[in-house]
């Protein structure tokens, strides 16, 4: 409902059909964005070294074990510990983080098995992201919402200030299970209604802002640094949440 000329995109990748295919899907849409000098890995090649951004959106491969992560040991964007050579997930994660400004937000889509796995201290990078309260909302969505990948996934919201975009929710976090969501378009593939994506939509929102939020047994529940240390810091909504009301 805004201007186009009252958000300025900037974007990376390193895929050059992909890179030419988001400048040409912007540019058909009237957005003017920048999307560096060249497509480049963002680990490597940062395209924008000086820039920190408000929000940032992600869709990084999941599980990717090729990141090229034995040459970043000393790396400043490894504020939560060292991610493993073998998986870039939490590599992925740190790097949003870094490129946020202060109160900026991030929203990352992983592979189910980010937020519990504790594979060559994954565990650990995750309990001091927890205890550093960058995370914001978890979500777990169901299987097959991709078509080129049948997986579960979730989403990771993160923030590097939980005082701003709301009420003060420090020490807490959202978790919504939402894989009972969406519909089977055909034998592969499942899509969110407009429904369905108002209803996480507005659970964030709600309790973003404090206005109408109340825990829903099955699908939605705040939680507190105490009890995410009692589930050892793993994310996984369902253990939170716990199951739906029958009544």
């Amino acid at each position: 409902g805004g201007r186009v000329d009252d958000i300025s995109i900037y974007g990376q990748e390193s895929n050059p059909t992909t890179w030419r295919l988001a400048a040409m899907n912007l540019a058909i849409r009237g957005f003017a964005a920048d999307l560096g000098k060249e497509p480049a890995d963002t680990f490597a090649r940062d395209q924008f070294p000086d820039l920190k951004f408000d929000y940032i959106l992600a869709n990084p491969p999941f599980n990717i074990s090729d990141w090229g992560g034995e040459k970043y040991e000393s790396d400043p964007r490894w504020q939560f510990g060292r991610p493993p050579v073998g998986n870039a997930n939490y590599a992925w994660l740190q790097h949003m983080l870094w490129k946020l400004r202060p109160g900026g937000q991030a929203g990352v889509v992983l592979a189910n098995g980010s937020m519990s796995s504790n594979t060559d201290g994954e565990g650990q990078i995750r309990e001091a992201m927890v205890r550093g309260d960058v995370v914001d909302v978890m979500v777990a969505l169901p299987g097959r919402l991709f078509p080129n990948t049948q997986i579960p996934v979730c989403l990771w919201f993160l923030t590097n200030d939980k005082t701003k975009n709301g009420r003060d929710r420090m020490g807490e976090t959202l978790f919504i299970d939402a894989r009972q969501l969406g519909t089977m378009e055909d034998r592969v593939l499942r899509v969110f209604t407009d429904e369905d994506i108002a209803n996480i939509a507005d659970t964030v929102q709600s309790w973003q802002s404090g206005e109408d939020y109340e825990d829903i047994p099955g699908f939605c529940k705040s939680a507190f640094l105490a009890e995410i240390e009692k589930n050892d810091f793993a994310l996984t909504p369902v253990r939170y949440v716990g199951a739906a009301d029958t009544d």
